[in-house]
């Protein structure tokens, strides 16, 4: 009776490593296959973010591609003359194609060509035309017969900001209020000596 225990023990060890051995080769495909599939779709979301045109999701219209144009503006918003804060999470990289970024509310960060600060004031909430500037909150600073809002590129007066696309170096003044041309001089002043982040 021994030599026939001693058998089936043995018969019993090798079933055991056998299918041990096969659990652990089966568990390692498995694995290697998981893998395999993480690879491909982290791959295929490389190429998608790489390859991002003006059709890519959250893109502004006639946009060209991420990567197009890396372009930086200061810019100022004054309202009564107290400084909008953009630095604020709320405003921080709303869009890959134009934003502000590192909890820096002075420099705007264009990513393509094609992509207007009307659409940056759009991802950000806020409502802009020529005549009125308003919160996310619907407060609303609008020209009327005692307060204007009124708009400079580079020192320069013009209408409305909304189709202007920036230049590397611009700087964008929105003012809001009853200012003296002293005030406005100085507004802008202070807009030219803000640095601007790269």
């Amino acid at each position: 009776m021994g030599r026939k225990e001693r058998r089936e023990r043995e018969a019993k060890r090798e079933n055991y490593a056998t299918k041990r051995s096969a659990a652990k080769r089966k568990e390692m495909l498995i694995a290697v296959a998981v893998l395999a599939v993480i690879g491909v779709i982290v791959g295929y979301a490389v190429f998608l973010f790489i390859n991002m045109t003006e059709t890519a999701p959250g893109g502004p219209e006639n946009a060209g591609a991420l990567g197009s144009e890396h372009s930086h503006a200061g810019i100022l918003v004054k309202i009564f003359g107290d400084s909008f804060d953009f630095s604020a999470p709320s405003y921080q990289i709303k869009s890959s194609w134009i934003h502000f970024e590192a909890r820096d509310g002075t420099t705007v960060h264009k990513h393509a060509t094609g992509v207007t600060l009307g659409y940056l004031f759009e991802t950000l909430s806020l409502g802009l035309d020529d005549k009125c500037f308003v919160f996310q909150d619907g407060r609303s600073f609008c020209s009327d017969d005692d307060y204007t809002l009124k708009f400079f590129i580079n020192d320069k007066q013009v209408s409305d900001i909304r189709d202007y696309e920036i230049i590397d170096g611009d700087r964008i003044l929105i003012s809001y209020g009853g200012e003296t041309p002293e005030e406005i001089e100085s507004q802008l002043l202070e807009l030219n000596n803000q640095g601007i982040q790269e």
